[in-house]
Parts: C-alpha cells; structure tokens; sequence
C-alpha cells in the first residue's frame, strides 16, 4: 500500500507572520497569578417581624386612564460609505467574496476561537477585546482593524463594537465616512458621561462604531486611570455577544498603545511585509507586555506558497 502523505492546510496570514519571524517565546506570555477571593460567608437567615394592623384603606375613586405618550423613533444608524470602500480596497460589505474578505475570514475565526472558547479550548479572560496595534505608523494597522471589523459584523453570533483608540491621529470614521462627535476619552475624562451613549450604530447589521473623541496631551494618563476598567466593562456588560476592536496607536510613536494593552485580552501586530524590521517588531512586542496573547498579522504581502486565489470558488474573481 502506497504511504500517503499528510497535505499541510495553507497558513494564515497570522501563521505566516510567526513563521517568518519566529519569534515563539516572545508572542507567549507566562501567565500572572490571580490572587484567590477570600470565601464569602453564608447569608444568615433573619427573624420576619409580625406585619403591622393597618386599618383598611378607604375606597379609591376612579381615575381616568393617562394619556399614552409615543415613545421617541428608533436611533438614526448611521451610512457607511461603501464606494469610499470599494475605492480604499477595504472589504465591501455588500460586495462579492474575495481574495481579501477570505483571507480576514481566517484570522478572525483563529481570534473568535480564543475570545469564545470552543474545540476543547477555554476562552481565555477578555478575549472579547482586542487591539489592532503597529510598530509604526503607516504600516496598515487601521486598515486592518476596519477590515477585521466588517467581516466580524457578518458573524451570526456576535456583534463588533470597532473603537477609534489612536486619540491623536483618529481614522476610523474618516475610513468609514461618518462624522464622529464625542468618544472615548470623553467618557474616561467625564464620570457624567456614560459611554454606551457615545456609540454610533451603523447601517451595517451588527457593526458600532465608537470615535476617539477629544484630543488631549494627557490620553495615556486617563488610559492608565481606574476609571478606565469600568468604562470598558460597561462596553461589554451592555451586550455580552459584542467583541470589541480597538485601533491602537502604533506602538513606538505614541505610549497609549502600552496602557491599552493592559485592558485586552488578546493583542495583534500588524507587520508591513519586507518593511518592518526585525528589531522594531521586538521592542514593540516589549512594549505590549501587558497582553498575555499577542499574534503577528502579515500585511501587504505578496508571497503565496500555495499559489491559491481565494474567491473563485464563490464564481468570482479575487
């Protein structure tokens, strides 16, 4: 009998990444202890006091039924431009399968699997979040964190909450072609604000969008503050099925990226193929210490050792 021999499945854009630079032992985390919570003590049962003898109250004359008030019209969603789309070479939502919405098809099933668990796997704490980072800039993390965010919106079982966090050059809805208004750092500067306020729903079935909101010299600080915990918290607690994309600042250009990193559960670095350099890539990956799960994301890259073209399956080109 002829010995066949096990066809490898072509690598994803994150195992490709990891492959070329290898770093293995830096993209592992050793996990931090959890302090255990001290045994809560049984509730003690208490003596019901005998009710009181209230003598009976005296017959109620009929009111006429109040007025129904119409209650306000459902939030305006907001129109993402899909020809500003179409023109950027970013996922159309409305598009046919290609080359690209395959490829994101893969990376974001790799990062549900960690956020929700499943195949014998745990889902691992706050994976729901996740930070779309850099090196530097100009290497593709925006595009990315859009592009994983419109075809996560497509899951039947979640929902994508895509937050502007790069509170010093914001793109997100410039990208999209929505007008922002307050965002992020407004709600961690201002206890009065409630964050869930500041999302924009979006015309896309399953998509939010949240801005970053005003520019401030001090977005590290407010980042790194307490209250910064109970404003993400109240992102998730508001809807448990919604995963979380934040487009961080680039690593070595701007510190929020390290403070952010300390809030996710799981952390991706977009590598510009051929640019970002080896060194870079290292010190970023430093710089992101704080998530225990960081996976590389090869971008702009040409190389194919399969030579596949995904979306001729589907009847179209890719």
């Amino acid at each position: 009998m002829n010995k066949h021999t096990a066809i490898k499945p072509p690598a994803s854009l994150l195992e490709r990444a990891n492959e070329i630079y290898n770093f293995g032992a830096e993209l592992r985390r050793p996990s931090q202890d959890v302090p255990k919570r001290s045994p809560v003590s049984e509730p003690q049962p208490v003596a019901e006091e005998a009710p009181e003898h209230k003598p009976a109250a005296a017959p109620v004359e009929p009111v006429e039924p109040a007025t129904v008030v119409p209650q306000a019209a459902a939030k305006v969603r907001a129109q993402i431009n899909r020809a500003a789309l179409r023109a950027a070479n970013y996922i159309d939502p409305d598009g046919p399968v290609t080359g690209l919405s395959e490829e994101f098809r893969i990376v974001k099933r790799q990062l549900l699997l960690a956020a929700r668990g499943g195949k014998g796997l745990e889902a691992i704490e706050h994976g729901e979040r996740i930070l779309i980072c850099s090196a530097n800039p100009n290497e593709g993390k925006t595009f990315c964190a859009v592009n994983l965010a419109l075809s996560m919106a497509t899951e039947k079982d979640n929902r994508v909450l895509l937050v502007d966090a790069d509170f010093a050059k914001p793109s997100v809805l410039a990208r999209l072609g929505i007008e922002g208004g307050r965002g992020l750092m407004d709600a961690l500067a201002n206890p009065d604000i409630y964050v869930e306020d500041l999302v924009i729903e979006t015309d896309i079935a399953g998509l939010s969008v949240l801005p970053a909101g005003a520019q401030t010299n001090q977005d590290t600080e407010y980042l790194a503050a307490a209250r910064s915990a109970a404003v993400l918290d109240a992102l998730t607690r508001h809807d448990p099925s919604r995963i979380i994309i934040f487009d961080s600042p680039p690593a070595l250009a701007a510190s929020p990226a390290s403070v952010l990193a300390l809030h996710v559960g799981q952390a991706v670095m977009v590598v510009h193929a051929d640019v970002t350099t080896d060194s870079a890539l290292r010190d970023a990956l430093s710089l992101l210490s704080g998530c225990e799960h960081i996976q590389l994301l090869l971008n702009r890259t040409k190389f194919s050792p399969t030579g596949r073209k995904f979306g001729n399956y589907y009847g179209y080109g890719a």
